[in-house]
């Protein structure tokens, strides 16, 4: 059904990679003490598993900031996760969110 956008709420994918990328933009927001971090850039790349019956995603932030955005990216992946729960949970409530986790940091201290 997310395929081929028979959900009644639209397109779940599109819906839910601007939500993700509105979420990266308020981690500061929804997570005590952590700075607020302009963005350069968001992507949110979403790939569904048919084998699996599931939607794979991962979030990508950039900042020139001085601090790293593996938040911002966590934040990403996890509000485009729900999303897509809340665009499906119509059809079904089987729905399990697994395996939020930072893949890689690439360029500042660890």
């Amino acid at each position: 059904m997310v395929q081929h956008n028979q959900l009644k709420k639209g397109d779940v994918l599109s819906v839910a990679q601007i939500a993700g990328i509105q979420g990266a933009k308020i981690t500061s927001q929804l997570i005590p003490l952590c700075h607020s971090i302009p963005l350069d850039k968001v992507n949110i790349n979403l790939k569904l598993d048919a084998n699996r019956c599931a939607v794979v995603i991962e979030a990508t932030c950039h900042s020139e900031g001085k601090t790293g955005v593996e938040m911002e990216a966590l934040v990403a992946a996890s509000v485009t996760a729900l999303t897509v729960y809340d665009m499906c949970k119509a059809v079904t409530h089987d729905i399990v969110i697994e395996e939020v986790k930072l893949l890689s940091k690439i360029g500042r201290a660890h």
